[in-house]
């Protein structure tokens, strides 16, 4: 009899639990705007854009671009309080600085990953504009994250995972013993698998703003507070701390000097998202210097100092160089475009220098705040190797990144030096931007704080605007299927293209 009874009990609980977990499909699937809605990992992700600027080497920005820019939808995402001033005080609304939206393919249907000044970044239908979920960082999501698919995960929830960084978090002190402003998060939950702690240094802050580069099975990243950090991205890797899971370290190292934080004071911010060529690792650090980190010897092995405010990230080029972004602040040169050879010394990596005007807006003096884009993933036959950049005095520029103007120098950003100077291929003005353009086999795309712009141009390399819209731009667009997809500072996420 107690067998029986036994039995009619667990029959009746089991019961119980099919109706439970009925209702609670049920309501999850009638609010996609929820932060921790679970859903079943589909049989095949493929990752379009995964990563800032596309990919390990930053040159990668989708493929089809459109020819016209009308409006095929847009979704509001919001706005928040956030430690950093502007004009408008302490709310800023939409997507800034870098602000590029990630791109992947679940079985068939596209989805969106942005991130949001309103402190959440949200997974999105890319046909409709619908929110599948959202993911509070805590403070304002500026930089851009990293979707990593999992090739070891143990469950479905791991399968995709999101590395994503943030803001330190409102009303929170620089100096707090713990401030987890680098997440890991399920791609396909959006729940949180582990968080870091971006540790107390020198460094005026402790953010995130920069892209991690995964290679195989580990994580690479420089943060805000002047560490460079190589991690294990795999949640079953992690170790629990409290309440929440931390991944397992692997090295970190400081990108800054002493004499670099002595010159700086507390400006030794790392904003940028790390490059690689071959076994080396390249990332610009706001203590002024370009950095290589050599992944077989775990050690920085190659400095190129400039001694700006380095924001933008390193560009790795065809030719086996890298592009870097100078910004005018802190040198008595003016900023520009720099190319430079890694494999040399830095006495002689210099191979070219474009400097461009100066312009006093918000905090920035002039000079190139985003990073560059080339044309290597899309040129055919025997176009030119063109390298496109936006500046902070008003212009977008193109020029030949393997061309120099004969008997042509121009004075660097020392002031003084003087470097062979790229040949002009085309510029035109947008307004100042610190966005970073798209260059595609016979198009180009440019936004700023004076709108998005849509250029063609031909086998003479003469270029024809198509299209332009009027917003104000920071983030960075992505390009799919005649589709653009960009975050506007007035709150929204906007799709654009043809229908």
């Amino acid at each position: 009899m107690k067998k029986i009874l036994l039995i009619l009990l667990m029959q009746f609980l089991l019961i119980c639990g099919c109706e439970k977990n009925q209702n609670e499909t049920e309501k999850i699937s009638t609010d996609t705007t929820q932060t921790k809605q679970t859903d079943s990992i589909p049989e095949k992700i493929k990752l379009i854009i995964p990563t800032f600027l596309g990919n390990e080497t930053r040159n990668y920005y989708g493929e089809n671009p459109p020819s016209q820019l009308k409006m095929l939808w847009k979704t509001f995402i919001g706005g928040g309080h956030t430690n950093m001033k502007s004009a408008s005080g302490t709310i800023h609304y939409g997507a800034g600085w870098t602000g590029q939206p990630l791109l992947i393919e679940d079985n068939g249907e596209l989805f969106l990953f942005q991130g949001s000044y309103d402190h959440n970044v949200r997974k999105i239908n890319a046909a409709t504009g619908d929110v599948i979920w959202k993911f509070d960082c805590g403070d304002a999501v500026k930089g851009t994250g990293t979707l990593w698919h999992n090739p070891k995960a143990q469950n479905e929830e791991d399968k995709l995972i999101l590395i994503q960084g943030s803001r330190q978090g409102v009303n929170v002190s620089l100096r707090s013993k713990d401030i987890y402003s680098l997440k890991g998060i399920s791609g396909i939950s959006g729940e949180e698998l582990y968080r870091v702690n971006v540790e107390n240094t020198p460094s005026v802050s402790r953010d995130v703003d920069g892209s991690a580069l995964i290679v195989n099975d580990t994580a690479y990243i420089g943060l805000e507070n002047g560490m460079f950090i190589v991690f294990n991205p795999n949640p079953d890797e992690s170790y629990k701390i409290n309440n929440h899971y931390e991944p397992a370290e692997i090295f970190k190292t400081k990108l800054y000097t002493k004499e670099e934080l002595s010159k700086h004071g507390g400006q030794i911010v790392t904003e940028a998202s790390p490059c690689i060529i071959g076994r080396m690792i390249y990332v610009a650090s706001g203590s002024g210097s370009v950095v290589g980190f050599d992944m077989d010897k775990k050690e920085i092995t190659w400095r190129f100092h400039i001694g700006s405010d380095l924001n933008g990230s390193c560009v790795a080029t065809g030719d086996g160089c890298l592009l870097v972004p100078v910004e005018k602040q802190l040198i008595p040169g003016n900023g520009g475009m720099l190319k430079l050879d890694p494999r040399k010394s830095p006495e002689d990596a210099v191979v070219w220098y474009f400097p461009t005007g100066n312009l006093n807006l918000n905090s920035w003096q002039g000079g190139v705040i985003g990073s560059p884009a080339v044309n290597d993933k899309y040129k055919t036959g025997n176009q030119k190797n063109l390298c496109a950049f936006s500046a902070m005095d008003g212009y977008v520029y193109v020029v030949d990144y393997k061309a120099t103007e004969e008997e042509v120098f121009a004075r660097g950003f020392d002031g003084k030096t003087l470097y062979p100077k790229p040949k002009l291929i085309f510029k035109y003005k947008i307004g100042s931007s610190i966005s970073t353009p798209l260059l595609f086999e016979n198009k180009l795309i440019a936004a700023g704080y004076g709108g998005i712009y849509l250029f063609e141009f031909n086998e003479n390399y003469e270029f024809k605007l198509l299209d332009n819209l009027t917003r104000t731009f920071e983030a960075i667009p992505i390009v799919h299927n005649k589709k653009v997809f960009i975050a506007a500072k007035d709150g929204y996420l906007y799709c654009l293209g043809e229908e």
